[in-house]
């Protein structure tokens, strides 16, 4: 199916090209989720936002449409696609600092320091872009879709309790990292699969925000949610650089304009969101038990953070450590900013 998936990319990759150089008035986005998700929620809005203040016209394409993560980035770089939203969960082998969205215990959960940081945050605006236009990306915005919370079959309040559980993980060197730490069999998986992994008992968990895992149905094939506080999940939208810098002062603004109004949407659709999907997930199955740890039962997961947070920096030397020491200034900031 992969080698399918790059042969319509090499394929379609001229006529891409000859569009892009002739600024085709219909632009391609992929993203990683359901068009009522939160990817696709951003997408709409971003779309409506372009469609009435240019003469483009945007094309959505969910997933699943144009293949796994790793074929959208593919198409993505090639230019066949002028947007991707993507996870840096899947960008992690390509840019390796974009792994420090998964230090444990980095990222808090409260929506509100979160939006200041993502929005103000110079390691996102000032560093990255830098990073993804060394592959062929104009990194846009990144925004959080909220708490990541594991579902398991079997209940758990300890990283003992997590021995030999099988979860799956995105292909993410860092996350397979935390998920080793916090005494789990980290489980790298295609996301198409995780479903029927769970099912047949291949794997016994895996991690997601909890709007997904109620969308998703992960209610069906699992038994307990916890919610350990270790992650809010984050996600990246970007343009091919080629198409984006070809682009006239007029729609770089347009996409922008677009990027901003799309982003305080979002942030302000989640406002309550997991929440709701917790009443959605209790009504279809009214055995799911859901488990917040206290601090103290937290304890130990954080500190095996700390091994991760050092395995990131062995991972990406002194750039990576120089990304991670100014989010955690940004971080401060935007805590001070939300509780003042």
């Amino acid at each position: 199916m992969r080698k399918f998936h790059r042969l319509v990319a090499t394929t379609a990759l001229g006529v891409a090209l000859t569009a892009t150089a002739a600024q085709a008035d219909t632009w391609r986005y992929a993203f990683e989720e359901a068009m009522d998700e939160v990817q696709g929620i951003f997408a709409q809005k971003f779309k409506a936002e372009v469609e009435a203040n240019s003469d483009h016209e945007i094309q959505l394409f969910p997933y699943g449409t144009l293949g796994e993560s790793a074929d959208t980035m593919e198409q993505a770089q090639a230019g066949i696609l002028h947007f991707v939203d993507q996870s840096p969960g899947f960008t992690g082998s390509l840019i390796p600092e974009a792994q420090v969205f998964f230090v444990p215990y980095l990222l808090p959960t409260d929506t509100e320091t979160l939006a200041s940081f993502f929005r103000n945050s110079e390691a996102i605006n000032g560093m990255f872009p830098e990073l993804y236009a060394e592959q062929g990306l104009e990194l846009l915005t990144m925004f959080p879709e909220g708490e990541v919370a594991i579902t398991t079959k079997g209940p758990f309040t300890s990283p003992e309790e997590l021995n030999e559980v099988k979860v799956r993980t995105m292909t993410n060197p860092l996350l397979v990292e935390s998920y080793k730490a916090f005494g789990a069999t980290p489980t790298p998986l295609p996301w198409g699969e995780v479903y029927g992994a769970l099912q047949t008992n291949i794997i016994q968990g895996q991690e997601n925000p909890m709007f997904f895992i109620e969308s998703t149905k992960m209610y069906e094939v699992t038994d307990h949610v916890t919610m350990i506080g270790h992650n809010n999940f984050t996600t990246a939208v970007m343009a091919n650089k080629d198409f984006f810098d070809g682009l006239s002062e007029e729609d770089q603004q347009v996409i922008r304009n677009a990027i901003d109004v799309a982003f305080d949407h979002i942030i302000d659709y989640q406002d309550g969101l997991h929440e709701a999907s917790i009443e959605k997930i209790r009504a279809a199955k009214p055995s799911m038990t859901f488990t917040t740890l206290t601090e103290e039962q937290r304890a130990p997961f954080k500190e095996a953070a700390r091994e991760v947070e050092a395995r990131f920096i062995q991972m990406t030397g002194e750039r990576g450590q120089a990304i991670l020491e100014q989010m955690k200034e940004d971080l401060a900031a935007a805590q001070e900013a939300s509780s003042s």
